[in-house]
């Protein structure tokens, strides 16, 4: 497998991710503040990966590797937050700006008034047990050590 294929890999299994949120949020499975946190490195995966499939060396690869370690993180942390193993953040709570509503429009329910609130410590799908922020995490784990071949494949 060469360097190009390799970065085509890595950069490609982000793009797969972002799209699969996507397609979960297109399904109506809202994502709370954590999800989308986790979704801006592999954005920044895929640009990445572009980049190095014009230029050559280490530094780009390494740096995906960097954006793939970050969204595993993120997702260890959420997994965390939803399976009560610790605390989320404040401003995880809920997500949506509700600021400026009366409480006549909170409680009305024959309207939208705005996003939909959604709490970080819910799990809203899982598979085999595993929330999305896990299966992300551990996806994110893969494609970082696929970031790293291809830099270990990479000149100079």
């Amino acid at each position: 497998m060469t360097r190009t294929h390799t970065v085509l890999l890595a950069a490609g299994g982000s793009l797969a991710l972002l799209l699969g949120a996507f397609g979960f949020q297109m399904l109506g499975y809202a994502p709370c503040q954590m999800c989308l946190w986790q979704r801006w490195p592999h954005g920044a995966a895929v640009v990445i990966g572009l980049i190095a499939l014009a230029l050559p060396g280490r530094a780009l690869p390494l740096l995906g590797a960097l954006a793939a370690l970050t969204t595993a993180g993120i997702g260890v942390f959420h997994t965390g937050v939803e399976r009560d193993w610790w605390e989320g953040i404040t401003a995880c709570a809920v997500s949506g700006d509700i600021t400026g509503l009366s409480t006549a429009d909170l409680l009305d329910t024959s309207r939208d008034v705005g996003p939909p609130l959604v709490k970080c410590d819910e799990v809203a799908w899982e598979f085999l047990s595993l929330s999305m922020a896990t299966w992300n995490a551990l996806v994110s784990f893969g494609l970082a050590g696929v970031w790293l071949f291809a830099a270990r494949q990479s000149r100079g």
